[in-house]
């Protein structure tokens, strides 16, 4: 039987697997090139997306930000309700944010990230510290365990 050429040039099983793989890698690099990385994410001033919950934030650039020291009810935890608390604990920190024009300066103590991907961060608007101020205000337990030292910069 003859065979029937179509128009245009077919590629082999060959060439279409070659491009299938080079088309991975090429998305392989992309997803790393996106991907942050704890180094490049240095101390400094950041615009705040949005408030997640009251000790969780994202960043204008998609990092999320989990307070070091402070953990406050959950809220948006799949599977598990509301706590009592969590709602005014997110509000909390959105007037807080608010207060720093949406920017907050993160700094570090001890590990960059938890297991989640979540940078571990401090988070300061002007000279006051949103950690200590969601325990002032009792709507934040201290969280102890993530390693970091007594002195704040």
């Amino acid at each position: 039987m003859a065979r029937i050429r179509r128009r245009g040039r077919q590629h082999t099983r060959r060439e279409r697997q070659v491009i299938v793989w080079l088309l991975a890698i090429a998305a392989l690099a992309l997803l790393y090139w996106l991907q942050i990385q704890p180094e490049l994410l240095e101390p400094g001033n950041y615009r705040v997306l949005r408030v997640v919950d009251g000790d969780t934030l994202v960043l204008a650039n998609q990092c999320r930000i989990r307070l070091i020291g402070a953990d406050t009810p959950e809220t948006v935890k799949p599977n598990h309700p509301v706590e009592p608390w969590g709602p005014e604990a997110t509000e909390f920190t959105r007037a807080f944010v608010a207060d720093g024009n949406d920017s907050v300066r993160l700094s570090y103590d001890g590990p960059r990230q938890d297991k989640y991907g979540r940078f571990l961060a401090h988070v300061w608007a002007g000279d006051r510290l949103l950690e200590e101020e969601l325990l002032r205000a009792g709507l934040a337990v201290a969280e102890m365990k993530y390693r970091y030292s007594q002195e704040m910069k």
